[in-house]
């Protein structure tokens, strides 16, 4: 299919609008401190813009299937966090962004070889949790240094973004809906911090960004299922916006038990 004029007229709106969220969203990790900051994180932050694109374009059947396919790369992100957080222990931004991408990668291979379902797609989520969220625990809990900004970080945020938002909007008028869900899913905002932040703070205080984040993707999963099961019940942007809800809703209420202690207790048990 071949877009007319106004595509590309506003595709540059579309990559600006992604981008200045992200940006945003990175702004405020560096000064809150890598809970909070994991917290914002783990928004929807770029696939929520994607996938209002997306809405745009297609009708809410392509969006519900798209869901599905990004339910089950949610894992996968599961995964990238506490890969990354690992490696940045010890080692350097170079091999441990390196190793959590391939390890996302192969696993964004592996989920394409599936159709998934509702069902399926939750059930590995359950097991990515079940098995990421204890692992994390440890590498949680740094002391976030003070951060001097350098004039590229913004554009550089942007940029990254920005390229998101123009592969997935391009890419969705030639591939079909499950594709387009992996693409629209690709942590780009969990990249970005650590080309960002690691050279600046160090592999464990950004270690700790993305640890927290997991905790913040329980709440992105059930977003991603709501869309699913509603978008063509209720209507797409129905779905997308009690999704959006639903995550804002889920990390409130992470932030409330980090604020009155009782964070650092699941914690506890969690490493038992």
């Amino acid at each position: 299919m071949v877009p007319d004029p106004l595509f590309w007229l506003f595709l540059p709106a579309k990559m600006a609008i992604a981008a200045s969220f992200v940006v945003a969203a990175s702004v405020i990790t560096e000064r809150a401190g890598p809970t909070i900051g994991a917290l914002v994180s783990s928004l929807p932050v770029s696939a929520g813009p994607a996938y209002a694109f997306i809405a745009l374009d297609h009708g809410p059947a392509f969006v519900s299937d798209s869901a599905v396919t990004s339910l089950a790369l949610n894992a996968a992100t599961c995964v990238y966090a506490l890969a990354y957080a690992v490696l940045a222990q010890k080692r350097s931004l170079f091999w441990s962004l390196s190793v959590a991408l391939l390890l996302w990668f192969v696993a964004a291979y592996a989920v394409r070889q599936w159709t998934w379902t509702a069902g399926s797609a939750v059930l590995l989520n359950a097991l990515a949790f079940g098995v990421c969220l204890p692992l994390a625990r440890r590498f949680t809990s740094v002391t976030m240094p003070a951060i001097v900004r350098r004039w590229y970080d913004v554009p550089l945020r942007a940029a990254l973004v920005a390229c998101l938002v123009a592969t997935v909007v391009v890419t969705s008028l030639r591939v079909g809906p499950q594709l387009t869900g992996m693409i629209a899913i690709f942590p780009i905002v969990l990249t970005s911090l650590p080309i960002i932040l690691q050279p600046r703070i160090g592999g464990p205080a950004t270690g700790a960004v993305l640890a927290n984040t997991i905790a913040g993707l329980v709440g992105f999963a059930v977003a991603l299922l709501t869309v699913h099961l509603t978008a063509v019940a209720l209507g797409k942007w129905t779905a997308l916006i009690i999704a959006l809800l639903i995550t804002l809703a889920w990390n409130l209420g992470l932030w409330a038990l980090w604020r009155s202690g009782l964070w650092q207790r699941i914690a506890l048990v969690l490493r038992v």
